[in-house]
């Protein structure tokens, strides 16, 4: 018997499919599986248009069988069967595609649904075998064939006994390595659950003999052993089906136990589009984000199936980041079942699927949103932080994707509103969409900044996440209408006459304002009169695109450059407190100093700002309470 040596091609492919060029070796059973429901396909289509194939789609099944004490597994099929020249061809030689040929010289329309490209699956067998054997014989052939090979030497072929058209393929598993445990895969419960990961949505049965136990007759504690033929794979994809017959409680069972989620998905989308990108997907909106969803380890993407077969579990390009809170699955026809993660990223078809699933899952939220108002917000509590991190990154590239998603919650209403509902309602002669920042709702309604804006009866967004203000700057403005810190240097809500005012006494007491401006020693870029203080004495607030929040926020980053903000000290000209610094510039111009270090230091903690010298400040008020 004549060995033949494999082609250049064939043997460099071989080579990297024994040192394994997949990440996970369990995929050999996916790639054989598809290559039997290719062969049974191509029979079936024989057996629309020729009756003396004598079989309906109902007889055909792909069998695997596993021998524990022989180290084999094999997996059958009653398909097409080879001849002598397709096994040398098809197996002795990469890249030639008995699938590809076929679906070109077939001309009975588009309906011929043909999975892989057999050759380049097949010689992932080799990734768990140390003997590959197959057997086969062609529809109309009274011969069969069989091919064998342990790996790069080269293979033989030779007659052989089978009776029906179909192939058989017989994998010797590998022994254990200290890298490697290949008994994994001689263990029943292993091959079933990477059949239903894989291959659970192929068309044909895939069956296997399963071992049980039963109680015997007529005793009360003895068991004995029975095969029973189990369909393994359930052949109906739910995405592949109409809607009409599906309910939502189909939707959310489906997607408790593929996704392992407890609780319901807010929403599924299921779409199926035709065209230029052509694909099936059933996606879902959780309705509780993962434990580790906004940490390093958490990998986004939906599962990709190329007609039924998963090729990809988490294929992170089809969604963009602000959307990696969506879980489901994709299935297009238009993918080769053998394309790898490298080649998938210049995909032009999965970009094409993947602009589109973008718009889709954008118009499902809009419609969210405005249809479900409760269920959104609901959403919104969970994934909200990634939607302002997506309008925050990438130089704000995906701004106008996201702004309308947007919620913050209201000073008007106490709840979360849009921006577009804010705007809708502001006043005339409101220039700004007012906001503050702060660590929580309730101390950013006590914050001083917050009060001449309020009492002018201007709607205010309160900011409590670090990411909040960042992406505010990003968008720079909602349908013209520019943001404004209630901290911001210049609020331009005064009227002349109180604008007048202003000026006129920060003139009369700009001598005073630079004495406490020394006296913090560049702390502070100013100290000045308030616009924006009704009871409180004083704030801080800042000039510039820098502001207090995110000085605190990227100075809290594990970084060696710290970043300072234009701080400004305000003061209310119309509270005692303001009396009392103009009589101690007059008197007691060292005690102004320590008043000026007092109320800069106040002014930080009322900000959350942590100060550098607690003991200090606790000694300079122990101080001024004994003067």
């Amino acid at each position: 018997m004549e060995t033949k040596q494999f082609k250049a091609e064939s043997k460099k492919l071989l080579e990297m499919m024994i040192n394994s060029i997949y990440t996970h070796k369990e995929i050999f059973l996916r790639e054989l599986i598809s290559n039997a429901s290719d062969a049974i396909d191509k029979l079936y289509f024989k057996s629309l248009t020729d009756d003396s194939v004598g079989m309906n789609k109902d007889d055909f099944e792909i069998l695997i069988s596993l021998d524990k004490d022989n180290r084999t597994i094999t997996i059958s099929d009653n398909g097409i069967g080879m001849t002598k020249d397709e096994l040398e061809n098809n197996l002795g030689t990469i890249a030639k595609s008995g699938s590809l040929d076929f679906k070109t010289k077939n001309d009975l329309g588009e309906d011929v649904d043909i999975i892989g490209q057999f050759g380049v699956g097949f010689y992932s067998a080799f990734m768990v075998s140390k003997l590959v054997t197959v057997r086969s014989k062609a529809y109309g052939s009274d011969t069969a064939y069989e091919w064998q090979s342990e790996g790069v030497d080269g293979y033989t072929i030779e007659e052989c006994d089978k009776s029906k058209s179909g192939t058989e393929i017989i994998l010797k598993i590998k022994d254990n390595t200290e890298e490697e445990k290949y008994d994994e895969y001689l263990e029943q419960y292993r091959l079933q659950s990477i059949i239903r990961k894989y291959s659970d949505y192929i068309r044909f049965p895939i069956k296997m003999d399963v071992e049980h136990q039963r109680k015997k007759e007529g005793t009360e504690d003895e068991y004995e052993k029975f095969i029973e033929r189990e369909t393994i794979n359930s052949m109906i994809p739910i995405w592949k089906k109409n809607k009409n017959e599906l309910k939502d409680e189909d939707y959310n069972t489906f997607y408790k136990e593929k996704f392992f989620d407890y609780t319901d998905p807010i929403k599924h989308i299921h779409v199926k589009t035709e065209g230029t990108a052509t694909y099936n997907a059933l996606m879902y909106i959780p309705a509780k984000a993962p434990y580790d969803y906004y940490t390093k380890e958490f990998e986004k993407g939906l599962q990709l199936y190329a007609n039924g077969v998963l090729i990809m579990d988490k294929c992170a390009d089809l969604l963009p980041d602000y959307f990696s809170f969506v879980k489901g699955l994709v299935d297009s026809e238009d993918l080769s079942l053998n394309i790898s993660r490298e080649m998938l990223q210049h995909d032009r078809q999965l970009r094409l699927i993947a602009k589109s699933i973008e718009k889709t899952v954008k118009n499902e939220l809009t419609k969210l949103l405005k249809n479900e108002r409760e269920k959104y917000e609901e959403f919104y509590k969970a994934f909200g932080l990634q939607l302002k991190a997506g309008v925050y990154s990438s130089y704000g590239m995906n701004k106008d994707t996201l702004k309308d998603l947007l919620m913050f919650v209201s000073s008007n209403e106490d709840k979360l509103v849009t921006l577009e509902e804010y705007v809708s309602r502001m006043r005339e002669d409101q220039k700004y969409i007012y906001y503050a920042t702060g660590e929580s709702i309730t101390r950013i309604k006590s914050l001083p900044q917050t009060e001449m804006v309020a009492d002018k009866g201007y709607e205010i967004l309160y900011l409590t996440e670090n990411i909040d203000e960042f992406a505010l700057k990003m968008l720079a403005n909602y349908n013209e209408k520019e943001f404004k810190s209630v901290s911001a240097g210049d609020l331009d809500i005064e009227t002349p006459e109180e604008k007048e005012e202003i000026k006129a006494k920060s003139e009369e007491n700009k001598e005073m304002f630079d004495f406490m401006k020394d006296a913090l020693s560049g702390k502070v870029k100013e100290v000045r009169l308030s616009q924006r203080l009704k009871s409180h004495p004083f704030c801080l607030t800042s000039d510039g695109e820098l502001s207090l929040e995110m000085e605190k926020v990227l100075n809290a980053m594990p970084s060696d450059n710290k970043v300072k903000a234009e701080k400004v000290l305000e003061i209310n000209s119309d509270h005692g407190i303001f009396a009392k610094l103009q009589s101690l510039y007059n008197t007691d111009k060292e005690k102004l100093k320590k008043y000026s270090q007092l109320l800069y230091t106040q002014s930080l903690l009322i900000e959350g700002i942590s100060i550098e010298d607690p003991v200090e400040f606790s000694n300079m008020i122990c101080e001024l309470m004994m003067d």
